[in-house]
């Protein structure tokens, strides 16, 4: 299935990127991380199969989602397709400045990334989306594993979110767990689903998630830029963190300064690649809800969305 579509789109391109045509890619493979979430994985397939229909070879490699900036920079890999502004704006931004990799250009989504309740939760903490009604609201979310104080349940540890300086920076009574991957967050939310109880996790959208379960975002104090950095800026004038991250934030490529002259067309084609909230939202569904494989999941999504993507190559 999958090489009978690849040939479908490879014999497609060819009429659809005759200018391309001229410019001579290299033969080396394009290297395309990967990390530990859904989206990521299916778009970097999609961008994958996209230049492999341009007479491109590529090739993907698990990378971490904080080191990945530095492995862009030095040309270890080629790009990265999902820079999201909290998570991981400050890795990027730190990577540019030591040069080597360069800003691709924006997606058309918009991103949050925080955290986030089902709207079930707000039954036994009516005050919500507040954070300092979830405070007050701590031990409706205490377990075993967190004693008296409510429990958070965070993004894996290499998300770097910051968790745990916000709630001391604004004097919480919740205590951060971390989850070891995107599935365990949504285990936790279905596991939650059936008796109603009351939970609080990092989220974020684009995701599939939000179709399937109706939430909130809590409400922080309002991000300034300086409060994950200058203690003087935001609520507590002796801590940062204390505020929430960006509600509008950028989703971003970033590319290999080399990647332009090794691979031209590609790296064409990569400026014009952008994708919206609910197209990321219906990459990661396919797995995490259809549970189709990323390879056959980016597949799927290029046959649904040929009008879409053949004008990026073109």
């Amino acid at each position: 299935m999958k090489f009978k579509f690849q040939m479908m789109i490879g014999a497609a391109s060819l009429a659809l990127a005759a200018p391309m045509a001229m410019a001579a890619d290299s033969s080396d493979p394009i290297i395309i991380p990967t990390h530990n979430w859904s989206s990521q994985i299916v778009m970097s397939h999609v961008v994958g199969q996209i230049f492999e229909s341009m007479g491109n070879n590529v090739e993907y490699v698990s990378t971490d989602s904080q080191a990945v900036y530095e492995s862009v920079r030095l040309g270890d890999v080629t790009l990265e397709l999902e820079v999201w502004e909290g998570a991981f704006g400050k890795s990027f931004n730190e990577a540019v400045a030591k040069g080597g990799l360069h800003d691709a250009g924006d997606h058309n989504a918009v991103t949050r990334e925080d955290w986030w309740y089902p709207a079930w939760t707000k039954d036994a903490c009516p005050g919500l989306p507040s954070w300092e009604a979830l405070n007050s609201c701590a031990a409706e979310f205490a377990t075993p594993e967190t004693g008296d104080k409510g429990r958070f349940l965070g993004g894996p540890v290499d998300w770097l979110k910051h968790d745990a300086e916000r709630v001391e920076a604004l004097g919480m009574n919740f205590t951060v767990v971390n989850a070891g991957s995107a599935s365990a967050l949504w285990a936790e939310v279905a596991a939650a689903e059936k008796t109603k109880r009351p939970v609080v996790i990092f989220n974020w959208t684009p995701n599939f998630a939000e179709a399937v379960w109706p939430g909130e975002f809590v409400e922080f104090p309002t991000w300034v830029d300086g409060c994950d950095t200058d203690a003087s800026v935001g609520p507590n004038p002796d801590a940062t963190y204390d505020c929430g991250n960006p509600a509008n934030g950028y989703l971003k490529k970033a590319a290999w300064d080399g990647m332009k002259d090794k691979w031209p067309a590609a790296y064409e084609a990569l400026t014009q690649i952008s994708f919206t909230n609910p197209q990321i939202a219906e990459m990661a569904k396919l797995v995490d809800i259809d549970e189709m494989e990323p390879e056959d999941a980016a597949t799927e999504w290029l046959e649904a969305n040929q009008g879409t993507w053949q004008s990026w190559t073109n």
